[in-house]
């Protein structure tokens, strides 16, 4: 493993094109830095109100999969390493692993969470959100929520064998239907970020 650049060393330029390994070697920051398909890619700090929302969803499932023994819920920014040799590090807002693939945990997830959520900023983040979506499906996410913090709903994607089989949607007052833990009772109305 190659030694990570020095703490004052400067991050690279947003457009960098680097391999896997470049990207685990550069400093640590709480900006979000992706890298997709080898370019890295840098947004602005999200909004409170986005922060709020994430962190208040993030918990409310922590509590859930903690109560039940089920894994594991971390909050963004955490590389998500969906694939190593194709240079694709995302870092969704919140990830679930489960009990059963915590193998793929060390310092960072190295393989597809069971769930990811996404809180969407009313200004477009990194990439195109059709294409963040299809990238979730084909490296093998089960499950992804798309929050939408204008309208408060939630669209709930579930993928099997890399494409999208079930889209539902709940309003603020509708529990938010998840295939992947399904005992969750979780409404926006509950939330409140």
């Amino acid at each position: 493993m190659s030694e990570p650049l020095a703490w004052n060393e400067a991050l690279p330029e947003p457009g960098t094109v680097m391999s896997t390994a470049e990207y685990l070697r550069t400093p640590t920051t709480n900006q979000v830095h992706e890298l997709w398909h080898g370019t890295l890619q840098v947004a602005e700090s999200p909004t409170s109100w986005h922060q709020d929302l994430a962190f208040e969803i993030a918990v409310a499932i922590r509590m859930h999969v903690r109560s039940r023994h089920l894994g594991k819920v971390w909050v963004a920014p955490l590389d998500v390493i969906l694939d190593h040799d194709r240079a694709v590090v995302l870092q969704p807002d919140v990830v679930y692993v489960s009990r059963e693939r915590l193998s793929i945990v060390t310092d960072r997830v190295r393989g597809a969470p069971d769930l990811v959520v996404e809180v969407l900023s009313p200004l477009p983040r990194i990439g195109s959100l059709a294409e963040r979506v299809q990238c979730f499906a084909a490296h093998g996410i089960r499950e992804c929520w798309l929050v939408h913090q204008l309208s408060r709903t939630v669209e709930v994607l579930t993928f099997d064998d890399g494409h999208l089989a079930h889209r539902a949607a709940a309003a603020a007052a509708d529990a938010i239907p998840s295939r992947v833990l399904p005992d969750l009772s979780l409404r926006l109305d509950d939330i409140n970020g």
